[in-house]
């Protein structure tokens, strides 16, 4: 039985742009820097998945960020974290890495495999203004550790920020409150979620093909979905097979971007201080 009463609709359907980032991992850049104020507070969605070892060998030697968090989500493969502020985590099929850049950070993610398959996403969260110069964080969160319930219905969902049916996700973050859920879903099976009117939300399907409210959406796609503020959620639903989506929503800053590269903030004038601070030694200090 449906427990909403106004599911969101599609609003617009759209496939990633394959880039390279790192020295060369080939990946597909889903949601693009256009996209950051429809979708805030998220500023990039990176997917990446490849059996072919030259893809994605060379890794994310060490970078800076300032200014947002970084969720980095294993599908398949193992890479190796480490950072300026000493944390070292192992990335594996399952786990989840939560990394508040906050007033600067220099990270590595290196493969620690030389074959096989590697796939995952990388989202960037965007942070408040007050939290933009916070001190650093990380948070690594082994698969174990991922709450995931199952419906009567078979769909299946991995809860990595945020709450779904009254489970709380492995990660909850205030102001943003984004919600992150893996769902896995049979042919033919529906999963609904509540999601607050106010806020912004997306899906990307990384398996199979489903539909929302009448509009199709096949594997490696995102579908944007309509504000509405009489929508009290979403309904998603396999077709023919079986399906496996992301779910992502958050409550938006209605703050002013600004962006260069691995720096965000909210002027220029900030974004030419992450420059002046990485380039002098002092950001993540």
């Amino acid at each position: 039985m449906s427990t909403l009463t106004t599911p969101r609709r599609v609003e617009r359907l759209v496939r990633g742009q394959p880039t390279s980032d790192g020295d060369g991992v080939k990946l597909t850049r889903v949601l693009t820097q256009p996209l950051q104020k429809r979708l805030d507070p998220f500023l990039m969605l990176d997917a990446f998945g490849s059996d072919s070892a030259s893809d994605y060998i060379g890794g994310f030697p060490s970078h800076p960020h300032r200014g947002f968090e970084t969720v980095t989500y294993m599908l398949a493969g193992r890479m190796r974290h480490q950072d300026s502020v000493g944390n070292v985590g192992l990335l594996e099929p399952g786990s989840v890495q939560w990394m508040t850049a906050g007033r600067g950070i220099i990270h590595s993610e290196m493969p620690e495999q030389e074959e096989g398959r590697m796939a995952g996403f990388q989202l960037w969260v965007n942070l408040a203004a007050k939290d933009k110069l916070t001190a650093p964080a990380y948070r690594d969160v082994p698969p174990a550790d991922v709450p995931v319930f199952t419906l009567p219905s078979g769909a299946s969902v991995r809860v990595i920020a945020g709450e779904s049916h009254g489970v709380a996700g492995a990660v909850t973050r205030p102001t943003t409150e984004p919600l992150y859920l893996d769902i896995t879903l049979p042919a033919g099976v529906a999963f609904e979620q509540p999601v607050p009117a106010t806020h912004n939300a997306f899906i990307y399907v990384h398996g199979g093909a489903v539909e929302v409210e009448g509009t199709r959406v096949d594997s490696e796609r995102m579908a944007i979905l309509v504000n509405d503020a009489a929508a009290d959620g979403v309904r998603i639903r396999a077709l023919d097979a079986a399906a496996k989506v992301l779910l992502i929503s958050g409550q938006p800053l209605n703050e002013p971007i600004a962006q260069y590269g691995p720096f965000v903030m909210n002027t220029q004038q900030e974004i030419f201080q992450a420059v002046k601070d990485f380039q002098s030694g002092v950001l993540a200090t």
